[in-house]
């Protein structure tokens, strides 16, 4: 049974300008300040290459901000539907792209914990590369032409208001995609958890007071950040994904306050775009007062 939900219409509220705004200014000051580290990091590593794309991914969504910007205030779209669309879609794939490679981060430094390595490079630079280029040209050649032909092109819009693509969801099929892509992300980020949990645990139990002397296991523990990203920015919008397919599908009308929020927290995951800052800014001095902290714990 089809619904109108054509009424759905997320309200915009200036907590949005400000939040795009930070992001923006904290995305642009994250990639500065890692380009300087980059210099010095090896390039064969699987880890700076996914590092490397993380940057790539964030660049290409902050261009796309300033024009989210520009609609918050002036509450008028002027840039054309598809531009439109392109923006909208963007916030998505940007969110996605990024779990990816915070996904590759992670499970690289899994295996050098499983398989007692000091590393997992490439051979080459040129395989770096190679890879990266692989990845994206596969973004380029499958995820733009299926946005483009797919996304927001079932119903009509009005050119003049963004961001207000609902209607799609009122096709099965477009829900079932959904609730499939909601489920894989919430289900690998609880296995990355547990995985993460395990191997802290472990190295607690086998190390205990030289814990803070071994590099691997600070290595463990900056994985914690990005746990941390995926919990605080992603996760909160998909667990609210699921109520707001579930709304959706049984309403005949859309509910506006709960259009309202999933803008609201599918607005939060761009705050991941702060990862390459904190990044940056939480290395050594982050370490030395978690080791006061440690040494002070052991005193008492």
């Amino acid at each position: 049974m089809a619904h109108n939900i054509s009424s759905c219409s997320p309200i915009l509220t200036p907590h949005l300008t400000r939040l795009y705004f930070l992001v923006l200014i904290g995305g642009l000051a994250g990639i500065i300040s890692i380009l300087f580290l980059l210099v010095n990091m090896n390039t064969r590593s699987v880890t700076t290459t996914a590092v490397v794309n993380l940057v790539v991914v964030h660049s290409v969504f902050l261009l796309t901000v300033p024009f989210r910007l520009t609609y918050l205030i002036k509450h008028t779209w002027t840039f054309g539907l598809r531009f439109c669309k392109f923006v909208s879609a963007m916030l998505h794939i940007h969110m996605y792209l990024t779990f990816l490679f915070y996904m590759v981060i992670l499970v690289i430094r899994y295996l050098i914990f499983f398989k007692r390595k000091d590393k997992v490079e490439f051979y080459r630079k040129f395989h770096a590369v190679a890879a990266s280029t692989g990845m994206w040209l596969l973004v380029i050649v499958i995820v733009v032409p299926v946005v483009a032909s797919q996304y927001g092109t079932h119903q009509v819009y009005d050119e003049q208001h963004c961001f207000k693509f609902h209607k799609e969801l009122d096709r099965v099929y477009v829900r079932v995609i959904n609730y499939m892509i909601v489920t894989t992300v919430i289900a690998t980020a609880m296995v990355l958890l547990v995985f993460q949990i395990f191997i802290i645990m472990s190295m607690v139990r086998k190390l205990r007071h030289s814990l803070l002397s071994h590099q691997e296991f600070w290595a463990q523990l900056k994985n914690l950040f990005f746990i941390g990203v995926i919990l605080i920015c992603f996760l909160p919008y998909h667990f609210f994904r699921i109520y707001y397919l579930y709304t959706v599908a049984h309403s005949h009308d859309c509910n506006d306050t709960v259009a309202f929020y999933n803008e609201i927290f599918l607005s939060v995951t761009a705050i991941s775009c702060f990862d390459l800052l904190l990044f940056v800014l939480g290395g050594s001095r982050c370490k030395q007062k978690i080791i006061d902290l440690w040494n002070c714990l052991l005193c008492h």
